[in-house]
C-alpha cells in the first residue's frame, strides 16, 4: 500500500466519522470501532440501556456510506423465516418464488437480540459467519459489505434468552455507548432542538470505497514481534486463575484482523502494539467465561461478568511485556 493510499484511507475514515458526528455527539471511539468491524467483515454487539443512541448511530453510519439499512425488532415470536425469507407460491407465475427477508441488506440492526428464542438467534449464525443464507436447500449470498449490529439491554432479564457462548464468539466486538457527559447532553439538546439531523444527512463514501478499504485492510503489515505480543495477550487469558475459559484461536485472529483495520483507519500501513492494547477489551472480554458471575472492584462496587473480564484483560495488558522492536514495514 502506497503512502498516497494510506492518506486517502485515513481521509475517508475521518470524513465518515465527522459525518456521523453531525448526528451523534461524543461517540468517536464507538463510531471508529464500528468502522473497524465493517472493514474486517465482523459484527458488533451493543450492550447498553435504551435511549443512548444505538439505533441512530447505526442509521447514521449506513446513511454516511450509502448502504442499505434494515432494523428488526427481536421478539419471542420472531421466526427464522422472518429474518431469512420464505418461498411462497405465486399464482400468476404458477411457481414458487423466494421473498427475501430483512437479512438481505448491508447493515442489519438486530434490536434486543436476546428477546428472541435460541432457534431464531441461531438463524443468524450462518449469515454472520458465511455471509450467506440457506433456505429450503438453496444458498443465497448476502450483499457485501454486510454488518450485523445487535443490541441488548443489560438491565432487563425477564423474558430474555441469553446469547450462548458460540454466538457471542461470532461477534467481533462488544461495545457500550455509555451516557453522555454534561456538556455532551447540552450539545444533544441544541442539535435536536429544531429537527433531526439524520433526515438531512448526506453520504460521504460509497459501498465501493468500503470494499476497497476492506482489501487494503487485509494487506496492512504485522511484524513478528506484534504477532507474538497479540498471542501472548490471548494466551494469558487462558492461564488467568479468574478465567474459566479463555479466548479461542478465533479470538486471536479477530484481534489481529481488527488491529489491521484500526491501523488503516489511522492512516498507517503497519500495526503497532497500541492497536492491540486498544482493541483487547472490546474484542476479547465478551468471549471470556469467568469463574464467578461477577466480582467486587477495588472501590467496593459490583462488577458484571463482562466488566470483570474487562478488568482481567486490562491487568494482562499491564503485565505482558510490550515489544520495543521495530514493527514498521521497512
Amino acid at each position: 500500500m502506497s503512502a498516497s493510499e494510506q492518506t486517502a484511507n485515513g481521509s475517508v475514515a475521518s470524513s465518515i466519522i465527522n459525518n456521523v458526528n453531525q448526528v451523534i455527539v461524543g461517540k468517536d471511539k464507538q463510531i471508529k470501532l464500528l468502522m473497524v468491524a465493517l472493514l474486517t467483515g465482523g459484527h458488533v454487539l451493543l450492550e447498553d440501556v435504551p435511549g443512548t443512541g444505538k439505533t441512530k448511530t447505526a442509521r447514521a453510519l449506513a446513511q454516511s456510506l450509502s448502504l442499505d439499512f434494515k432494523r428488526v425488532q427481536f421478539t419471542i415470536d420472531l421466526l427464522p423465516s422472518d429474518l431469512t425469507g420464505i418461498h411462497y407460491f405465486d399464482r400468476k407465475a404458477d411457481q414458487f418464488v423466494f421473498r427475501e427477508g430483512p437479512i438481505f441488506t448491508n447493515i442489519l440492526l438486530a434490536d434486543e437480540i436476546n428477546r428472541a428464542t435460541a432457534r431464531t438467534q441461531s438463524a443468524l449464525l450462518e449469515c454472520m459467519e458465511e455471509k450467506q443464507v440457506t433456505v429450503d436447500g438453496q444458498t443465497r449470498k448476502l450483499p457485501p459489505p454486510f454488518l450485523v449490529i445487535a443490541t441488548q439491554n443489560p438491565i432487563e432479564s425477564q423474558g430474555t434468552f441469553p446469547l450462548p457462548e458460540a454466538q457471542l464468539d461470532r461477534f467481533l466486538m462488544m461495545l457500550s455507548m455509555n451516557y453522555p457527559t454534561h456538556d455532551e447532553s447540552i450539545a444533544i439538546l441544541k442539535r435536536f432542538a429544531k429537527a433531526d439531523p439524520l433526515v438531512t444527512l448526506e453520504s460521504v463514501a460509497t459501498p465501493e470505497d468500503i470494499l476497497s478499504m476492506q482489501k487494503d485492510s487485509s494487506e496492512v503489515f504485522v511484524a513478528d514481534c506484534v504477532y507474538d505480543y497479540a498471542t501472548s495477550v490471548v494466551e494469558a487469558t487462558r492461564t488467568s486463575p479468574e478465567v474459566r475459559i479463555g479466548a479461542s484461536p478465533r479470538a486471536l485472529l479477530a484481534l489481529v484482523s481488527a488491529s489491521r483495520a484500526l491501523a488503516l483507519l489511522s492512516g498507517r500501513s503497519f500495526v503497532t502494539p497500541d492497536d492491540i492494547k486498544e482493541l483487547a477489551v472490546p474484542v476479547l472480554a465478551h468471549r471470556l467465561s469467568m469463574h464467578a458471575a461477577g466480582a467486587v472492584s477495588k472501590d467496593g462496587s459490583f462488577q458484571t461478568q463482562h466488566d470483570h473480564a474487562a478488568s482481567v484483560i486490562q491487568s494482562i495488558i499491564n503485565t505482558v511485556a510490550c515489544p520495543t522492536e521495530d514493527f514498521t514495514n521497512k
